[in-house]
């Protein structure tokens, strides 16, 4: 298997919104209900939001590739932090978000995120930041071991909403100044 990564770029809209489609529900918690994946899909993953992500400046997309075939993406996010529990204890001014970290589950285990994370991470210490932060649900323990695994610690926590239900996460958070992990 050939892993490749890349920026992504204007005309790779659908590709992103169909892997968004496939892995969103992945980093969800047990009992959520397909009607709330499905409308965040819909309102924050679609293909016209990726339209505008792509053309974005303070937004970098980073896709993985398995021998050609697009099997994960990430999203990183320069600005202002509008969650006051993230700015508690974030600094906006030396932080980039990784708001978005999906790999399509048939290649779990495969490598790919590892590829993908060092990629997200050469492109977040490229913007100047000195420091990443993410959220992810606490439920997901699978995510939580890989963050760990990439120097994000345990910062905070903060509330996410998908469709209708509030859902608990970990802010985690890591410097750029040392080597991937």
């Amino acid at each position: 298997m050939t892993i490749t990564t890349r920026h992504g770029v204007l005309g790779d809209e659908q590709s992103l919104h169909d892997l968004a489609a496939r892995t969103f529900g992945l980093a969800c918690p047990p009992g959520t209900a397909q009607a709330d994946i499905d409308a965040f899909i819909s309102t924050h993953l679609s293909v016209e939001s990726f339209g505008r992500y792509l053309a974005d400046p303070d937004r970098i997309i980073v896709i993985v590739s398995a021998d050609d075939q697009p099997a994960g993406y990430s999203m990183l996010i320069r600005g202002p932090i509008a969650d006051p529990d993230v700015a508690a204890v974030v600094d906006e001014k030396t932080t980039i978000e990784l708001s978005k970290f999906y790999l399509s589950q048939d290649r779990h285990g495969s490598g790919l995120a590892s590829a993908l994370m060092a990629e997200t991470l050469d492109a977040a210490a490229a913007t100047s930041a000195e420091t990443c932060w993410l959220g992810v649900n606490q439920q997901n323990v699978r995510a939580a071991k890989f963050y760990a695994k990439h120097g994000f610690e345990i910062v905070g926590v903060k509330r996410f909403l998908v469709g209708s239900e509030w859902h608990d996460d970990h802010i985690r958070q890591r410097a750029l100044s040392f080597a991937h992990g």
